[in-house]
């Protein structure tokens, strides 16, 4: 008999591959099959007549076969099967690539269900490759809502479809009701078994909705129950208590007026820290706002409180630049600064350990390296993260682990609307910087695209031809990705570039590089040994080019704003006039409207209000934000009102049973310990 923590191989026809595949996706149990929700649906449930359609469409017929499929070969390695299909008010010309098995499929005289794009060219109509089924054969392709799942190699739409059918129908009735009845009553939600069920096979719009609503308000919940917890520890948690300092003794060493929102930022922060409770604070702000000034005085406030500070950086490369910049702020104040990062020499480590350990050092500024087992620190009163997202929280927490119990401060250039950063980043506090220091470049941007290329490549020429450098940015390809128009990875787009340029230094960085020859590329550039830096998105947070005057996205339809932002906040860092060109050839109304924001603001809140209305269900980062739970069905931006019902709800039932210790609770304690457990113990 099969439970919910059978694993997936029970599934008939799902063998030792296929689970494996299954495996990539996150689906170990019959209960992760259940829970793996679609990611978007396609409407196939209506008919229409082949004369309603339109150009571009991508809709239902129900037609006859006119003719016999004519098998025709174009030319080695491409096959195509052709008819004529017509049903009472016109006709349609159908065409398979390279599918040859139709033929055989399809006779004249058959009543054939298609689903496909229309195309129009004057008053006749095509369609091309459409999803088919034989009416009344009973394989439910169309005439129905399709639900579409996220893939990797090995594995079809099909497959899965079939496997979490035959999940439900194994132990469907087993699903836990996470949720208190009473909390499920007053929010008018439908029971576990019935949403479970609609959501991967709604039988209209109506049940898809009221399944989704259940099950997104679960998803808040328990998170907001979770989240519950771990602030609960932490407002127990005691911390160093600094003596008070006026902030203007250290805004005073500036050659520079500090901005209104980074004197707020560290205003906020020092009360924290001389409150006697360990400061957990997110300082979020544009790329260029002047979150590292607001670092710089925290650091200052700790070391004249007689605590040493730790700043830790992604990269090696953003590391020295920090070095350089916090330097450039605290030496002169007689704070003596240290590195340490894996690029050093053993001699330089051991010799920087042993300053720290012996207190002869008041910031220390690296890498992971920071909380190696053996650095020791003498008196660490703050912690510094730059990126947060790019740690794991295991990192953070053993950095954090070096000291009783310090405070610590995450920095983030990603903005992002502050209910939404509640919920990321857990039991940190916000301060937000929604100023520029004056001077900032803007820069300039414009979406065009493919027959701009030409006029583009004339642009790139004149900028470096003035001495100024370019960045190029290419998407990633999932894997077993199917795409309509193939896209040149990285090198290829470089080598593509180093023949259009000969004249020109092209240098490339990729996601699947070892970090050090990154780092190499990337400094190389930054001392303007290349003109053209093509990359994937490890440029998003990254190098600091005063030099780079233009950035250009390619397939920029791919990104979401808030990663187009971060892209564009790369150049326009210097003196120079700066500009981004975001290059898409996909003429969706939606892609021309998400682009044509970036082109009317540089607004970074502006644009991440935008990407959450914008964009369907997913991270709201473009990729998976390390030690923070993954939504699975709830879309952070557009299910706020839901969140905050699911919050109020979760403060409700918290206040009567903190340790969800009743009987009628035990299944939502076993998610919430389940979900901190699966983040690392929570956000701590």
């Amino acid at each position: 008999m099969a439970d919910l923590n059978t694993d997936v191989r029970f599934i008939k026809g799902i063998g030792e591959k296929k689970a494996l595949a299954l495996n990539k996706l996150g689906v170990f149990s019959l209960y992760d099959l259940v829970s793996f929700f679609p990611r978007r649906y396609e409407d196939r449930s209506q008919f229409r007549l082949i004369a309603e359609t339109a150009d571009g469409e991508t809709v239902c017929i129900k037609a006859l076969v006119a003719d016999t499929p004519r098998l025709m070969r174009i030319r080695r390695g491409m096959e195509l099967v052709k008819f004529r299909a017509v049903d009472e008010s016109g006709s349609v010309d159908i065409t398979y690539f390279n599918q040859n098995y139709v033929k055989d499929n399809l006779n004249r005289g058959d009543l054939v269900c298609f689903y496909g794009r229309i195309e129009c060219k004057g008053a006749r109509r095509s369609m091309a490759n459409p999803v088919y089924e034989h009416e009344g054969s009973g394989k439910g392709v169309t005439g129905r809502i399709m639900p579409v799942y996220r893939m990797t190699a090995g594995l079809n739409q099909r497959t899965i479809l079939q496997a979490v059918r035959q999940g439900l129908d194994a132990c469907g009735d087993q699903l836990p009701e996470a949720l208190p009845e009473a909390v499920r009553q007053r929010q008018k939600l439908v029971q576990a078994r019935y949403a479970y069920e609609n959501i991967h096979f709604p039988a209209d719009f109506g049940t898809l909705e009221l399944a989704r609503r259940r099950l997104i308000f679960e998803e808040l919940f328990v998170l907001s129950c979770a989240l519950s917890d771990v602030r609960r520890q932490r407002v127990n948690d005691r911390g160093l208590r600094l003596p008070a300092a006026d902030p203007e003794d250290f805004w005073r060493t500036l050659p520079f007026a500090p901005t209104g929102a980074q004197r707020r930022a560290v205003s906020e922060a020092m009360a924290d820290m001389t409150g006697g409770k360990a400061m957990s604070r997110l300082v979020q702000g544009d790329v260029g706002s002047g979150k590292t000034l607001v670092a710089a005085a925290l650091i200052w406030f700790a070391h004249r409180g007689g605590y040493t500070s730790a700043f830790m950086a992604p990269t090696e490369i953003l590391a020295d630049q920090h070095f350089a910049t916090l330097s450039g702020f605290l030496a002169p104040l007689g704070l003596r600064i240290g590195k340490l990062t894996g690029a050093m020499s053993a001699k330089e480590k051991r010799q920087v350990k042993t300053a720290l350990k012996n207190g002869e050092l008041d910031l220390i500024i690296g890498t992971h390296a920071l909380f190696s087992d053996d650095v020791e620190y003498s008196n660490l009163g703050l912690v510094v993260t730059d990126e947060q997202h790019r740690f794991g929280v295991g990192q953070r927490a053993a950095l954090i682990g070096k000291g009783a119990r310090p405070h610590v401060l995450v920095m983030s250039a990603t903005p992002i609307p502050r209910t939404l950063a509640l919920i990321l980043y857990g039991d940190l506090d916000v301060s937000v910087i929604d100023e520029l220091p004056p001077g900032r470049q803007k820069v300039d941007t414009f979406a065009v695209n493919e027959s701009y290329r030409a006029r583009l490549n004339g642009f790139i020429r004149k900028l470096v031809g003035e001495g100024r450098q370019v960045f190029v940015v290419c998407p990633m390809v999932e894997e077993n990705e199917e795409l309509a128009v193939p896209l040149k990875s990285a090198e290829e787009h470089a080598a593509a570039l180093q023949k259009e340029f000969p004249e020109l230094r092209v240098a490339c960085v990729h996601g699947k590089m070892k970090p050090k020859d990154k780092d190499a590329v990337m400094r190389a550039f930054a001392a303007g040994e290349a003109d053209i830096l093509v990359s994937t998105t490890v440029i998003e947070v990254g190098v600091d080019v005063p030099n780079a005057a233009l950035m250009v996205v390619e397939n920029a339809e791919r990104f979401g704003l808030s990663q187009l932002h971060q892209l564009r906040g790369r150049v326009g860092r210097g003196q120079h006039k700066s500009w981004c060109i975001l290059v898409s050839d996909n003429d969706s109304e939606e892609t021309k409207a998400r682009l044509g924001i970036m082109c009317k603001t540089n607004d970074g809140f502006q644009i991440s209000e935008e990407d959450l209305r914008l964009r369907g269900p997913g991270d709201f980062f473009g990729s998976r934000q390390h030690g923070l739970p993954e939504m699975h069905v709830a879309d952070l931006g557009a299910d706020v009102n839901v969140m905050q019902e699911a919050q109020k709800e979760a403060r409700l039932l918290l206040e009567a049973d903190p340790q969800l210790t009743r009987p009628e609770n035990a299944a939502l304690r076993e998610r919430v310990e389940k979900l901190l457990a699966q983040s690392a113990s929570g956000w701590n």
